[in-house]
């Protein structure tokens, strides 16, 4: 995978980041994978549980360093990305796939034939309603004071070259069930990015949270939303709570927060 030249391994030596104008808090370098130690450093995370504001107070800076925010879920079944078995030397480049191909070749394998065939890419919003980093800041603050969404949240620091990047820059293997090569995924919440202005906040072993600076406001984008979601991610259709894509659409309309888990 095509990278940014990679800040972190400056924090080996400097572990408050002064020299890249950042004062971090105590925190850990995670350079594991599925084959072993990694070159350099995948992510930084905090050791202490993330408190409301902290997204807000570190993350502006760290972008402008190359290094951008995500939540990292620790407390869960399997521990922390230390135990995820992350496998960044299996990911391509997010911008060598075409987001509508991708979306079009998992409707193919998962829609049921009642479904039709794969209806397009739903409309982007004539205009943001907000600026997406905002969003993502008040929403990663949101989650954070709810308390219900995380065990042990950290705050993380990953180098990519946008939110939409940060699974395959990991190699996160959240969706391993689903789809191998993250990196085809993070060609849809690219498109996402530019269509809805999300930003990818949180990352659990298989679940992904996004924030969303133009959420659908009308039914009929709603399930076209939904047609995309339910290609992204199928389980969150069959396994959910929504059995269809009618039923799933109102969870999605209006919503700021859509999260993403694979079985």
């Amino acid at each position: 995978m095509a990278t940014l030249p990679n800040p972190l391994p400056t924090l080996a030596a400097d572990p408050s980041g002064r020299s890249l104008g950042l004062g971090l808090p105590l925190g850990r370098l995670i350079d594991e994978t599925d084959e072993g130690p990694w070159h350099e450093p995948l992510l930084w995370h905090a050791e202490y549980a993330a408190a409301s504001g902290a997204w807000t107070a570190l993350g502006g800076r760290a972008a402008r360093t190359g290094l951008l925010p995500v939540l990292i879920e620790v407390g869960g079944s399997q521990g922390g990305p230390e135990e995820w078995e992350l496998m960044p030397g299996e990911m391509s480049y997010p911008g060598d796939h075409d987001a509508e191909e991708v979306l079009a070749d998992f409707w193919e394998s998962y829609a049921d034939p009642g479904d039709g065939s794969w209806p397009g890419l739903a409309e982007a919003p004539s205009t943001l309603p907000a600026d997406p980093d905002r969003r993502a800041a008040e929403t990663a603050d949101a989650l954070l004071d709810e308390g219900s969404w995380f065990k042990e949240p950290r705050l993380a620091l990953v180098p990519a070259r946008r939110s939409a990047d940060i699974p395959a820059a990991i190699g996160w293997p959240g969706p391993l069930n689903h789809e191998n090569d993250v990196a085809r995924l993070c060609a849809v919440l690219r498109s996402w990015e530019d269509r809805f202005g999300i930003r990818v906040i949180a990352l659990g072993f298989d679940r992904l949270v996004v924030s969303v600076a133009a959420p659908p406001t009308t039914q009929e984008a709603a399930e076209a939303v939904a047609a995309e979601h339910f290609a992204f991610c199928p389980d969150n259709i069959t396994q959910g709570h929504h059995p269809t894509l009618r039923k799933y659409a109102h969870q999605v309309l209006d919503q700021r927060v859509w999260s993403f888990w694979w079985d």
